[in-house]
């Protein structure tokens, strides 16, 4: 469906400024890459590389590039995580949410946090319980895993933020730095 979104949009690119491309773009693309794409967390990178060539078309049919044109610039002016960053963007948000206890109660017990049995320096840096791995690879695939070790290995500042406004904010920021520099 997103391709489809595309190509329609493809053949009125020339009629179009490039913020109206770019809204196009937004609403029906990258909404469609967007929708439940924490359910995505974990997933090998060759399950996700056809959603992020779509999105990479997409940042090039905003400003008209050819067809081999680097993306990283695109995003970087777009304001644009890639698909896997942002995936991990919106389910470390999930995990914002039922750290501060404004999650839904399943979420809790998917994503319990730890509390240890003594007083520690490390008892307000929010961390989460990540399960025991016993031999199995499907283990680290899975939403209660990949979620707690991808927040315990976020730096204490972005974990400890005040609001969410500002977790997402400090966040976003992290992975910028870290997938598009």
């Amino acid at each position: 469906m997103a391709k489809f979104a595309l190509h329609n949009i493809r053949k009125i690119r020339p009629f179009l400024t490039e913020q109206a491309t770019q809204l196009l773009v937004q609403a029906l693309v990258i909404s469609r890459l967007d929708y439940c794409n924490a359910l995505l967390a974990g997933l090998p990178s060759c399950t996700i590389k056809p959603l992020q060539m779509i999105q990479n078309a997409a940042a090039r049919l905003v400003f008209n590039e050819p067809k081999r044109a680097h993306v990283t610039p695109l995003f970087i002016t777009l304001h644009w995580l890639p698909v896997p960053a942002h995936i991990k963007f919106k389910t470390l948000m999930v995990a914002y949410r039922t750290a501060i206890g404004s999650a839904p109660a399943y979420l809790h017990s998917l994503l319990p946090i730890y509390t240890p049995s003594r007083s520690l320096r490390s008892t307000s840096e929010r961390h989460l319980v990540v399960p025991l791995q016993r031999g199995t690879k499907s283990l680290s695939r899975t939403f209660s895993y990949t979620v707690p070790v991808w927040w315990n290995d976020l730096p204490t500042a972005i974990r400890n933020a005040n609001s969410l406004t500002a977790f997402k904010r400090l966040l976003k920021t992290h992975l910028f730095r870290n997938y598009l520099t």
